[in-house]
């Protein structure tokens, strides 16, 4: 991976953004796994802990987004479906094409009340990277090998194990498996014609048996799916480098609740049902491109001040408190602790940096491309 070329400004306010953020979130995954000690005592004891400590630290990235870019998210729905959200368990449907897309769900989901409640399904390489990977494993995500033969039974247990969480979630699942690009769509489709599937423009074939079982384990725990398709105005294509270059994005995101007790039971039926799914989002992509716009009213997510406030706080908590270290530090004279702390500090920057170049669409996995290989 290249070093990421920008304007000094820029690189000033990304360093220092991702040094809070690196910071702040190894000193919460410290006090996750401190939490951790709770788990066999009182599981809504640990729970409650471990929303608060994720949603401080996801307000990081809801701040670059909302506050610091100025972007904004508009909701295209039926305003009846407004009311259930944050107030209801739900499976969310969401495509994954855009480098910040997960930024978007965030924040429907502060908006509602619910980021620090939030689970998705996720790749299990994730588990390995710091802070993100490890909040989202105590906040009880569910990982997966995607390889099915190992993950059937994994899934079932991790997806049993919220059956008696003690507050509403969004529980993400990116059905068509990894970040779209035109060479997995262009595999993908000859998957989808060797198996008599409907073709997709937009989409890539969804993979049906992880959403199954997530239908299957948390019927009666969730009371609908969420299907949410996004795209941005002027057919624009968001970077997380825009955003702290202060680029406005205009995220419209189509929102369609569909209750669980629609949706088929059996994994022979849910199959169909979710191909016909995705025929509808790509159609609704269409009318996107064609129109501008979505159907259904306009919502626009306004932005909630604890975003924010949290960043805020702990940006002034690690500054001052490495500004004090520093000091310390370089007035021991210590040549050992000088190059322990400047290390720390260089890593710090290297890891906000490569987190930033792996999100870019061109250094996404290559998952998704190996020809007519089944992976469910």
């Amino acid at each position: 991976m290249g070093a990421l070329s920008l304007p000094g400004i820029s690189a000033v306010v990304l360093s220092v953004f991702g040094l809070v953020f690196i910071c702040s979130g190894l000193v919460v995954n410290c006090l996750q796994l401190a939490s951790l000690v709770f788990w066999p005592l009182s599981r809504k004891f640990y729970r409650k802990v471990n929303s608060l400590l994720g949603y401080s630290l996801h307000c990081h990235l809801v701040t670059l987004l909302a506050w610091w870019s100025g972007s904004e998210c508009t909701l295209f729905t039926k305003r009846d479906s407004l009311g259930k959200i944050g107030k209801e368990t739900a499976i969310v449907i969401f495509n994954h094409t855009f480098e910040i897309d997960l930024f978007c769900l965030w924040i429907l989901y502060d908006r509602y009340g619910i980021l620090g409640t939030f689970k998705v399904m996720a790749k299990k390489e994730l588990l390995w990277v710091p802070v993100i990977g490890w909040t989202t494993y105590f906040m009880e995500s569910v990982f997966c090998e995607r390889k099915w033969e190992q993950d059937q039974v994994g899934l079932v247990k991790s997806l049993s194990r919220l059956a008696d969480f003690p507050e509403p979630f969004g529980f993400a699942v990116f059905c068509e498996g990894t970040r779209f690009t035109q060479e997995k769509h262009r595999v993908s489709m000859e998957v989808a014609r060797a198996k008599g599937l409907p073709r997709l423009k937009y989409h890539l074939l969804p993979r049906t048996k992880g959403f199954a079982v997530a239908v299957r384990c948390l019927r009666g725990r969730a009371s609908a799916v969420y299907d949410v398709t996004l795209n941005f105005r002027g057919r624009r294509y968001p970077t997380l480098l825009g955003l702290i270059r202060r680029e406005k994005y205009e995220a419209d995101m189509c929102f369609r609740r569909i209750p669980l007790e629609e949706i088929p039971l059996e994994e022979q039926e849910i199959a169909p049902w979710l191909h016909r799914l995705y025929q509808e989002k790509d159609a609704l992509q269409e009318f996107y491109n064609q129109r501008g716009t979505f159907p259904g009213d306009q919502v626009k997510l306004g932005r909630r001040p604890w975003a924010p406030l949290h960043f805020s706080l702990w940006a002034v908590v690690i500054l001052f408190s490495l500004f004090k270290l520093a000091v310390g530090i370089f007035l021991s004279g210590s040549p050992l602790l000088i190059l322990i702390f400047c290390g720390f500090i260089g890593g710090s920057f290297w890891g906000v940096h490569r987190l930033v170049g792996v999100s870019k669409i061109e250094n996404a996995s290559a998952y998704g491309n190996q020809e007519f290989q089944k992976r469910e």
